[in-house]
């Protein structure tokens, strides 16, 4: 069976600008919309974290308002809960790309932390685009490509089109004043073509086998694009 390699975020917070340590991890929908599609399709998944920690789920995304009320929030609980695979990590470190035909992210404002800065994820993420097998990342998830650095000092998404969290909805959330940097702002810094979808709305950019997701909402059709690629 064909696996999909998920890089999930292994922090349990996030540095604001203040110093404060804001609780956050992966974000529920992200990670579950994909996983029921892959699975669905016949996928086994395989998840991979910063030194094979078990993630933490946002407990915010767990709440009734992001899932479009209760009945939405106790399903994604109950997917969540199915997700045995998050019990049971690799460490990036160790991950051998030539094992998967695909590769995934999953946001929150987890990654932001630990991933933008994780060189082994970085290198993951070069390997990735440069093999041309189907690289999907979503929502904050692109604060990865931070670290995504080639050895001439460039970065290795600059010149491709995505998309991201993007500023607005980061002002909208109310973490655009509290945040040490904004994902949008740093994904142009470093040479990327950064498009801008409506906010929350769903929003999916494809730029050769790099597929990006704007926000929570972008997941499902993200992991289709994603399915579509993989043939």
């Amino acid at each position: 069976m064909a696996k999909i390699l998920f890089v999930v975020t292994g922090t349990d917070f996030w540095t604001l600008a203040d110093g404060t340590k804001h609780p956050t991890g992966f974000w529920a929908e992200e990670a579950v919309a994909p996983y029921k599609a892959f699975k669905a399709a016949g996928y086994e998944v395989v998840v991979a974290t910063p030194g094979g920690v078990v993630p933490t789920v946002d407990r915010g995304s767990l709440a009734p308002e992001f899932n479009g009320g209760e009945e939405g929030a106790a399903e994604v609980a109950a997917a969540l809960g199915s997700f045995a695979e998050l019990q049971h990590p690799i460490r990036v470190e160790d991950v051998d790309l030539d094992e998967y035909a695909a590769v995934f992210y999953p946001g929150g404002h987890g990654p932001m932390e630990d991933l933008a800065v994780n060189a082994d994820s970085g290198r993951l993420l070069t390997l990735a685009l440069e093999s041309g097998k189907p690289l999907g990342v979503v929502c904050h998830a692109p604060a990865a490509l931070l670290a995504a650095t080639k050895e001439d000092g460039g970065n290795a998404f600059a010149g491709y089109r995505l998309t991201g969290f993007t500023n607005t909805e980061e002002t909208q959330a109310g973490f655009a004043d509290k945040a040490k940097w904004l994902l949008q702002d740093r994904l142009v810094e470093v040479g990327a073509d950064f498009q801008e979808g409506e906010p929350w709305a769903p929003y999916v950019v494809v730029d050769r086998n790099l597929v990006t997701g704007q926000n929570p909402a972008s997941s499902a059709p993200l992991a289709a694009e994603l399915l579509k690629k993989l043939g």
